[in-house]
This record gives structure tokens, sequence and C-alpha cells, in this order.
């Protein structure tokens, strides 16, 4: 038997591929519109940590080591409500918190997955953009052309600021990598020029401004679930009238 594929004409086997698009293409947005605004929210959670310290830092008078035991907790450092909500506790004898270094790790990650993410979604707009190009000798998608260069147009901008996010991530981690988070080492800035809350601060928020980005994101893409809808549909539409 002939193949049925080979007997399409080029609108129908274009039909499959816009079908095919429209379908999966779709769902992976679904996911894109929504996983964003939670790791905005992490990313918010982690700067509202480091305000809190900074808060601290910026009136406490720093003090002197509470017990010679190890592992009791730092009365001066410790911002009031900040251990129990993101466990991130100084303690006497003990460096940098395990809580702060995880932070730190976890944005890093965050900037590489968007970084990658971004340069992903680009190459494919770039490729998609050129596709859509070639829709306008078919009359009859014409009238959607607008929705399906919207959706390009909406993801290309999320890919840049992807992009915009991982690099703002990236220099948050720069100045936290400036502070040196040992109580005895923070316990110096307290009786000095206090320039610690400066830095983290500032990181903060470089932070809070990723999580916007994201949530703006997440929004572009969320704005193509109808325009995907409505391209489908024709796309249907217009299979049924092949047959």
């Amino acid at each position: 038997m002939p193949d049925d594929e080979a007997q399409l004409t080029p609108l129908e086997s274009l039909l499959q591929v816009i079908d095919n698009l429209s379908k999966f293409h779709r769902e992976h947005e679904e996911y894109y519109s929504q996983a964003p605004l939670q790791q905005a929210g992490e990313l918010q959670a982690r700067s509202r940590a480091l305000k809190s310290l900074a808060d601290r830092w910026s009136v406490v008078e720093a003090g002197e080591p509470t017990s010679p035991i190890a592992f009791v907790g730092a009365e001066d450092l410790n911002a009031p409500g900040l251990v129990a909500g993101s466990g991130i506790l100084f303690m006497e004898g003990e460096g940098e918190p395990a809580e702060l270094q995880r932070l730190k790790r976890e944005v890093a990650l965050l900037a590489d997955e968007t970084q990658q993410g971004g340069e992903w979604l680009a190459r494919a707009m770039e490729q998609a953009w050129g596709m859509a190009g070639n829709l306008a000798a078919y009359p009859a998608l014409a009238d959607l052309l607008g929705e399906r260069h919207r959706i390009i147009a909406n993801d290309w901008q999320s890919a840049g600021m992807q992009a915009l996010v991982a690099r703002l991530l990236r220099r948050a981690l720069d100045l936290l990598a400036q502070v040196d988070f040992s109580p005895a080492a923070l316990r110096a800035d307290l009786r000095g020029e206090r320039k610690v809350p400066g830095y983290l601060y500032s990181a903060s928020e470089l932070l809070d401004r990723a999580a916007d980005l994201m949530a703006e994101s997440a929004a572009l893409v969320h704005d193509n679930e109808r325009r995907w809808r409505v391209f489908r549909a024709r796309v249907h539409e217009l299979q049924l009238q092949s047959e």
C-alpha cells in the first residue's frame, strides 16, 4: 500500500507539523507559566533572609562569645525569627552557617539553569520566526499569523528575561562573596565600619529584581495559552476540510 504521508499536500504536511507544535509546545509552556512563579517565591524568601540579617547587623552591638561550648547560638548575630524561618543559625566556634552555604549553592544552580533555558528558548524562537514567515504563503492561515508571531515574541522576550535573571543572580553571589560570615569576622565588622549590611541589602535587591523578572517571564508565557488554543482549533478545522 502507498504511504499515506507521501500523498499529503504541502499544506496538509504543514498542518500536521503545526498541530504537533501547538499540542506539545502549549503543554510545555503550561509548565513554564507556573514553575518560574514557584522559583520567584523561593528567591524572595532567600532575599528576606538576607534583609533580616542586614537589619539585625545594622543596629546590634557586637557581643562576645556567649559560651566556650561549641554549637551554642550567637545571641548578637542571629536575627529574631530567622532561625525558625530559614534554618540560618550562627553558632559559637563555627564558621559560615551551612544554610547560608546552601542558599548560595541554590542561587548558583538556578542561575545556571535559567541561563541554559534562556539560551535554548532564544535558539528555538529564532527557528520558529523563520518557520512562521513561511506560513504567509497559505491564505487559510493568514488571519492567525498575528497570533503565531505574538507567541514567538512573548517567548523571545521571556528568553531575554531569563538571561538577565542569570546575570542578576550571579552578581548577587559576587556581592555575597565579599562577606566573611564567620562570627569572628562579623563581630569585627560590627565594631568597625559595618560594611556587611550594605552588601547584604544590595544582594537581596538583586534577588528581588530577579524574582520580579521571573514572574514577568511566566506571565508572558501564560499569555500564549489562549493563542495556542485558537491556533490549534483552526488547524483542526483545516485538517477536517482537507479530508
